[in-house]
């Protein structure tokens, strides 16, 4: 089944004391530490600390995520930070997953424990992890579940900060998903980016841009984020075209004007309710988050003309024709240029946000 994960601040409320669920089985000892290899963590696999068969079959998917989104678990900061300690908690979070929410497996890709210990999470995510081209589908966060690495780190971080060696884990964990995948280092989120949620705590996200730039110092590149505009009721212009191309994509029936009226409004709370974001009608960090995909050469839809007439009001004159040909990949080439952005010519989420600055 296609499992999605719920976006309650008390989704994880269970694990806060609920780790007798464990299993008291003897494991194998595994030995952590930070670097196995140049830059690659330790990662204890699913057979290491115990865990169950999956309920049902698991969708390994062909291509390689597009971002990293971090959670904590809403359990309780423990003082124990040892080894058999994380990996009780591997299981409770696996029993509930598969017993109370019935779905085939745990819902997030790896868990980084209090005490610096890396779990696999779902099955076939460290074999996944390691070819570099493939993603295990997950249930970490709606809508992200076929494009996203979910990574939990034990605790609650809303008015406290994670470990430092909890930390310093996560960065390393962080360096080599992007490196195994290609990815960026702006690339990595939290929960409450996509959906309403209260995860990965205040403290824990307010930590995010530390983290991208921790990150960015080990693989390179610029680490800032995409930063969304605030679309809503009474705008008009080509921000809210762009946005009626995006919903229509996504299966409203709206007319692209770019006028936003009623109609609009009433198809961005329509999707917001979808993914489980805030449903106000207004397009804002979540909706975007959610509305945007990368397009590059070869694409062709309404995400790309929503590029097209972007680029055109930027000054690129771009025909809005919906198919991303060479013409429009020199274009958005020659966009991020000028933006100081790599001129790769993917329109990923920060080439677009740009776009709609």
């Amino acid at each position: 089944m296609t499992s999605e994960s719920l976006p309650n601040p008390r989704r994880r409320a269970f694990l806060a004391g609920g780790l007798a669920l464990g299993t008291a089985a003897v494991l194998p000892l595994w030995t952590p530490g930070r670097a196995q290899a140049a830059g690659t963590p330790a990662i204890a696999g699913t057979g290491a600390w115990g865990a169950r068969p999956a309920n049902g079959p698991l969708q390994v998917l062909p291509t390689p995520p597009q971002k990293i989104i971090v959670h904590h678990t809403a359990t309780a900061n423990v003082t124990d930070y040892s080894q058999s300690q994380a990996f009780q908690l591997a299981r409770s979070m696996q029993n509930w997953a598969m017993d109370d929410r019935q779905w085939n497996d745990t819902g997030q890709h790896f868990t980084v424990s209090r005490g610096a210990y890396v779990m696999e999470g779902r099955h076939n995510s460290l074999a996944a992890l390691q070819n570099g081209t493939q993603t295990v589908e997950s249930a970490h966060c709606v809508g992200q579940n076929t494009i996203a690495i979910g990574i939990e780190n034990e605790g609650t971080y809303t008015t406290v900060d994670p470990r430092g060696e909890q930390y310093a884990t996560l960065v390393d964990l962080c360096a080599y998903i992007c490196g195994q995948y290609g990815l960026r280092a702006y690339q990595i989120y939290g929960h409450r980016d996509f959906n309403a949620t209260q995860c990965p705590g205040d403290r824990l996200y307010a930590m995010l841009p530390q983290l991208r730039q921790a990150v960015a110092a080990r693989i390179g590149g610029d680490p800032t984020a995409p930063v969304w505009p605030l679309v809503h009721n009474g705008d008009s212009g080509d921000r809210v075209r762009a946005l009626q191309h995006l919903l229509v994509r996504r299966g409203a029936t709206i007319t692209v004007d770019g006028g936003f009226g009623p109609a609009t409004e009433q198809a961005v709370r329509d999707f917001q309710t979808l993914m489980t974001a805030t449903s106000d009608g207004y397009a804002g960090n979540q909706t975007w988050h959610q509305l945007v995909v990368p397009v590059r050469q070869g694409d062709t839809g309404e995400a790309v003309k929503a590029v097209q007439l972007l680029l055109t009001a930027k000054g690129v004159p771009t025909d809005a024709d919906g198919d991303f040909g060479p013409g429009t990949r020199s274009a958005v080439a020659s966009f991020q240029s000028t933006a100081g952005l790599p001129s790769d010519g993917l329109a990923d989420a920060r080439t677009f946000s740009r776009l709609l600055v």
